[in-house]
């Protein structure tokens, strides 16, 4: 028998017979999507500060993209558990997206480019241009959440040396010039990684720290 208490009212109980294993296959795997969606999102907090600023009420930023990526971009399980940067959305929300979008890695830099569609939709010229890149063998990112505006058509994002050999997913967002709404991001890059993630730190590049409006 165990004692408690329950709206001031004192009682007695049985222990329980059993207990709900904690460690089942099924929670096992949970586990290991969930570390792998964090693994990711850890490095690029600020970003996501930005991005999902708009999440439902009672909900931080950073939890509404833990579960947009667990639930849309986490693939396979247990040891298998990866990130499908393809699908991976670091911001999210109704404002228009780029139109024809691509981006130039070399030279140690990140070259972006796109058509200005402003007047298309919710898309505006002052439009703020938000731009990052993960390296999938270090774990780590650098990004820029002004890096320009829509009307540019053009951003640019310096690299670190060491980054060159390395596999990355590179994205590309908009926010709007008060800060109010942002858009999808979009992976514009998404190289193939044989190597198991560094668990490395984000870092800022350019204002990337500070949010807009």
């Amino acid at each position: 028998m165990v004692g408690s208490t329950w709206n001031s009212i004192s009682y007695m109980r049985s222990l329980a017979n059993s207990y709900a294993d904690a460690n089942t296959e099924k929670q096992q795997c949970q586990r290991k999507r969930f570390a792998a969606a964090m693994d990711f999102l850890k490095t690029v907090t600020p970003y996501l500060r930005i991005g999902y600023r708009n999440c439902g009420a009672g909900q931080s930023t950073f939890s509404a993209a833990m579960s947009e990526v667990l639930k849309n971009a986490v693939e396979g399980c247990e040891a298998g558990a990866t990130v499908n940067f393809q699908k991976a959305l670091l911001s999210k929300g109704p404002l228009t997206k780029a139109a024809d979008a691509d981006v130039t890695v070399e030279g140690g830099k990140a070259t972006f480019s796109w058509t200005d569609n402003s007047g298309v939709g919710s898309a505006k010229a002052d439009d703020v241009a938000m731009v990052l890149a993960y390296d999938k063998d270090k774990g780590e990112a650098v990004y820029d959440t002004q890096a320009g505006t829509r009307a540019d058509g053009t951003a640019e994002l310096t690299l670190p040396t060491a980054w060159a050999e390395d596999a990355l997913a590179v994205y590309l967002s908009f926010c709007s010039a008060d800060g109010r709404e942002v858009s999808n991001s979009t992976c514009l890059q998404n190289e193939a990684s044989t190597q198991q993630p560094g668990g490395g730190t984000g870092t800022g590049g350019g204002s990337g720290e500070t949010p807009l409006g």
